[in-house]
């Protein structure tokens, strides 16, 4: 018998539409590794077996089946959106455990389109931080499970790189796609202001968060964001030689680049150069308010999600950071920190095409109970190891991790690629000729 584990969503879409794999067997095949496997992984607060199955017969029997660019594909769901008949926790104990009515309309988009949907996976309490741990699950990297899977999408990213799903739905307000998928060694992107509809929570902190894929391959990151965005992301036209800059800098002052995240960006604008583009060395102008910038924009989007919650459910260390933010809400609704930043950012952008950096500064935190420990240890952790992603929410600008490279113990490393407004098909290209001449393991050996 064929096995669908391992096989890229594209794989498996043509495999169903030709009806040479129906969507039952797929999503069993996926059902029964995310049993045997999960235990050791943490991807999924909630596994939907039973409605799974029963809704890939559905896909199935679709008279649009050959017409379906995620026929039968399998998908997980990060657990701060709606999916119809299951509770949204958020990672939290605070929220309710009440099904929601609709599909949010990214879910629904996936569903029309074929796929069908496993589970919820783990976020951290709110997805405020970048470790994926709380009173619903852990969820560990699968290359390296002694260390995170990041956040806020960690468990998103952990299910594709176990090979518990081929793609997962997940959003990133300050870096949380970037960020696990980096840890991970996945494809995603985070879309532009607008390319994707968000409405990840009330007001999608202040606008920054934005929804999006995390694959194994460009391939999938392109098929899924462009079902999420309903439209194409073919060959941009100026896809001829582009002008990269690649920065080693952290855009927070004061945050050293580890080793083998600058190995990382230095061998890709190597091949980037030699597949003919213009590479050069060249630092944007980040502020030095940057860093509080962030912080504001972070908690106060957290003090606005934590409104309406038993805050006595909440543990400390989102309580603190709620209770920072609250004094920042009415500044950061102004906009006027983001639009300062953009004028400070858009001249680098009007000479360079791409902005290549690593995806973070060091590997990712043990897995460890971060939700147990104080609000300060827990944001200078955060910091310390992801620092490259937070300028992208606030400009509102479109940006990629994609795997490049490993760290000593194997794990993936990978690196960041960043572009002006409407540059989403150009990201997935230069990342395309990443992938073709540098090409990655695409799942972490847990069989």
């Amino acid at each position: 018998m064929t096995s669908w584990i391992g096989r890229t969503a594209a794989e498996i879409a043509a495999a169903v539409r030709e009806k040479r794999a129906t969507p039952r067997e797929v999503v069993a095949e996926h059902l029964a590794r995310i049993e045997r496997l999960d235990g050791r992984v943490g991807a999924f607060r909630t596994v939907r077996a039973e409605a799974a199955l029963a809704e890939a017969d559905e896909v199935g029997a679709r008279a649009d089946l050959a017409e379906l660019p995620l026929a039968g594909v399998p998908v997980a769901v990060k657990d701060n959106l709606a999916v119809r008949g299951e509770s949204k926790r958020v990672g939290s104990a605070a929220t309710p455990d009440t099904p929601s009515a609709e599909d949010h309309v990214t879910v629904a988009r996936l569903r029309a389109a074929g796929a069908v949907v496993v589970g919820l996976t783990n976020v951290p309490e709110l997805c405020v931080f970048g470790t994926t741990e709380g009173v619903h699950g852990t969820a560990r990297n699968p290359w390296d499970t002694s260390r995170t899977a990041g956040g806020s999408s960690g468990g998103s990213a952990a299910a594709v790189a176990a090979g518990l799903v081929p793609i997962a739905l997940g959003n990133d307000g300050m870096g949380s796609l970037r960020i696990p998928a980096a840890n991970c060694g996945l494809v995603t992107i985070k879309p532009g202001h607008g390319v994707v509809p968000a409405g990840v929570s009330d007001g999608d902190w202040f606008g920054m968060s934005e929804n999006g894929p995390l694959a194994t391959t460009v391939e999938d990151a392109r098929l899924m964001l462009g079902i999420l965005a309903d439209t194409e992301f073919g060959r941009p036209p100026e896809s001829g030689m582009r002008k990269v800059a690649v920065s080693l800098r952290s855009p927070i002052a004061g945050i050293a680049i580890t080793a083998p995240y600058r190995t990382a960006a230095r061998d890709a604008a190597e091949v980037l150069m030699k597949a003919g583009h213009q590479v050069r060395r060249a630092d944007p102008a980040y502020p030095m308010s940057l860093s509080f910038t962030s912080l504001t924009h972070w908690t106060a989007g957290t003090s606005e999600d934590a409104q309406g919650l038993d805050r006595t459910l909440l543990t400390r260390r989102t309580r603190v950071h709620a209770a920072i933010g609250r004094r920042f809400v009415k500044g950061v609704g102004t906009g006027r920190g983001r639009e300062e930043l953009r004028r400070r950012l858009e001249p680098f952008f009007e000479e360079y095409d791409v902005l290549l950096t690593p995806a973070l500064a060091r590997r990712s935190p043990a897995s460890a109970p971060w939700h147990e420990r104080g609000w300060l240890r827990n944001v200078l952790a955060n910091t310390t190891y992801s620092p490259m992603t937070p300028p992208w929410n606030l400009t509102g600008w479109p940006a990629m991790s994609v795997p490049f490279g490993t760290l000593p113990s194997g794990a993936p490393t990978a690196v960041q690629l960043v572009g002006r407004p409407g540059s989403e098909a150009l990201l997935l290209e230069t990342a395309q000729e990443l992938e073709m001449r540098h090409p990655w393991q695409r799942t972490a050996p847990l069989d």
